[in-house]
């Protein structure tokens, strides 16, 4: 079990199902750049789009990655086709009501809006998107921020991740990690769940939040 007095929540992979979305873009954008898509698929994900471009074409000048994110941050914004609750999220995000959380994401808060209204989830009153740090995951400056944010310390934390990025952003930060569907468990979480249905979560004394395995 892990108790924790705030959680810091990832969105794509860890409370959306993007994937439809991600792998249609980023594929198109690695035939256009004469790249492998499986192999651009591989480093896509917990991170923001000119990280991944920065990866897979190193000798780019970065003002040509931003910009060229910025257009696929607009693509992503206007394709939802395909994009769902992971299973077990809208239960899970109605019992965090009233506790302390915030979301971390790698996406603009355009995007952050458009895929968790399309998944039918609430929007957390705090948020950490990609306007609000100057490193993507898996550097933990997202995580920090979410943190400060909520008046809480690092170690009082946990991290909901699915990505390899992401974990390593949340244990940068020195924050315990739940890792969320088949992409996570590879990485070594504290707590692994296949998703969201599979964690059990309580209010336990003096506002502790306790988490742990579901059955």
């Amino acid at each position: 079990m892990l108790t924790a007095r705030a959680l810091l929540l990832d969105m794509d992979g860890t409370l959306v199902n993007s994937d439809a979305v991600v792998e249609r873009v980023w594929r198109r954008w690695a035939l256009r750049h004469g790249l492998e898509p499986e192999e651009a698929l591989k480093v896509v994900h917990g991170r923001q789009g000119h990280a991944t471009m920065a990866a897979l074409l190193p000798d780019r000048p970065v003002e040509q990655n931003l910009a060229e994110n910025r257009a696929m941050l607009a693509e992503e914004t206007a394709d939802l086709d395909g994009v769902v609750p992971v299973p077990g999220a809208p239960a899970f995000m109605a019992a965090l009501a009233g506790l302390p959380h915030a979301l971390v994401t790698s996406a603009d808060e355009a995007l952050a809006q458009a895929r968790m209204g399309a998944a039918g989830l609430p929007v957390p009153a705090v948020r950490v998107t990609a306007e609000c740090v100057g490193a993507s995951k898996p550097d933990p400056e997202g995580f920090l921020k979410g943190a400060a944010e909520l008046g809480v310390e690092p170690a009082d934390c946990v991290v909901f991740e699915d990505s390899e990025a992401g974990i390593a952003a949340g244990r940068a930060a020195g924050m315990r990690v739940v890792g969320v569907g088949p992409r996570a468990a590879a990485f070594g979480p504290d707590l692994h769940v296949a998703d969201l249905t599979g964690l059990r979560l309580e209010r336990g004394p003096e506002g502790t939040i306790l988490l742990s395995a579901a059955g």
